[in-house]
C-alpha cells in the first residue's frame, strides 16, 4: 500500500502534457505567419493548417504538410507540432524493416523525427508555440524535405507522390 501511494505522489508531482487550444479552434497566430512567409494554406475541419508545398517543379513533386493549431503544454513549456506524412501501413502494425528505418532517421535528424500515427508514419517537428517566422519556416522545411525523402525511399515506386 505505501509503495502504490509513493508511486501516485511521485506521478502527480509531474509536470502533465495539456492541449492549451480547443480542439477544431484555428490559431490566428499561425495563419499570419505563413502569410508572413507568403505561403498558401487552407484550414482544415481540425482547425489545423494544411499546406501544400513544391519538392520539386521538374518532378512536380510535392508534399503535405500540416502546422497544428492545438498547443501542447508540458510544465512551462508550450510546443506546436508540424506534421507531413511519409507512409502508410497496409495494416496496424509497421513492418520491422520500415520501424528500424524510421528510428534509424529519427537518430540523424537535427529537427524533428519519425511517430506511428495509426497506420501512418509522420514526420513531426516541434517548435515553441511563440517562435517566429523564421522558425516555422525552418521547421516547415525540415518536414517537408524528411518526410518527401523517406516517402521516395519506402514507396514501391519512387515516382509515385501520394502525400
Amino acid at each position: 500500500m505505501k509503495t502504490a501511494l509513493a508511486a501516485l505522489l511521485l506521478l502527480s508531482a509531474l509536470p502533465c502534457a495539456a492541449q492549451d487550444q480547443p480542439v477544431g479552434a484555428s490559431d490566428a497566430g499561425v495563419g499570419k505567419l505563413l502569410d508572413q512567409l507568403q505561403y498558401k494554406y487552407e484550414v482544415d475541419e481540425d482547425g489545423d493548417y494544411k499546406l501544400l508545398m513544391e519538392v520539386d517543379a521538374e518532378t512536380e513533386r510535392s508534399q503535405l504538410v500540416f502546422v497544428r493549431s492545438a498547443v501542447e503544454r508540458y510544465g512551462n513549456h508550450r510546443i506546436r507540432e508540424i506534421w507531413s506524412y511519409g507512409w502508410r501501413a497496409s495494416g496496424d502494425s509497421f513492418p520491422a524493416v520500415v520501424a528500424n528505418r524510421l528510428l534509424e532517421a529519427s537518430n540523424s535528424l537535427i529537427m524533428g523525427g519519425w511517430v506511428k500515427q495509426g497506420q501512418n508514419a509522420v514526420f513531426v517537428v516541434k517548435i515553441p508555440a511563440d517562435a517566429g517566422a523564421e522558425a516555422l519556416d525552418d521547421a516547415i522545411g525540415a518536414a517537408v524535405r524528411s518526410a518527401d525523402e523517406m516517402e521516395r525511399e519506402l514507396a514501391a515506386d519512387p515516382a509515385s507522390d501520394e502525400y
